[in-house]
């Protein structure tokens, strides 16, 4: 019994581990996300943390997700990495630039 619960914590955890992360992993393309509309984002990554006009028109649009992180000795004490991805647009709303930051 002990034998199973042990091996059934050990697999939660690392199917908890293994998986990625979305906004990251699409943040990393971003030749793939280049174009693509205000929509599309509101979609597919939700509402944006933060948003901001620019001076020659367009926005700035800005997420912030755990990028990863890091733990402490016996797994314990989880220090998150913040990543801050920035996304611009321009004046018909289509993605013109992007930037990550803390990834």
């Amino acid at each position: 019994m002990r034998r199973s619960a042990w091996l059934l914590f050990l697999t939660v955890l690392l199917t908890a581990c293994g998986g990625g992360n979305p906004y990251l992993d699409a943040s990393l393309k971003p030749v793939e996300l280049q174009g693509k509309d205000k929509a599309w984002f509101e979609k597919n990554w939700g509402t944006p943390d933060g948003k901001t006009m620019r001076f020659f028109g367009g926005e700035t649009w800005t997420y912030y997700r755990i990028g990863g992180g890091k733990f402490g000795p016996l797994l314990f004490n989880f220090s998150p990495y913040q990543c801050q991805i920035t996304l611009k647009f321009d004046k018909e709303d289509k993605l013109s630039d992007s930037s990550y930051f803390g990834c």
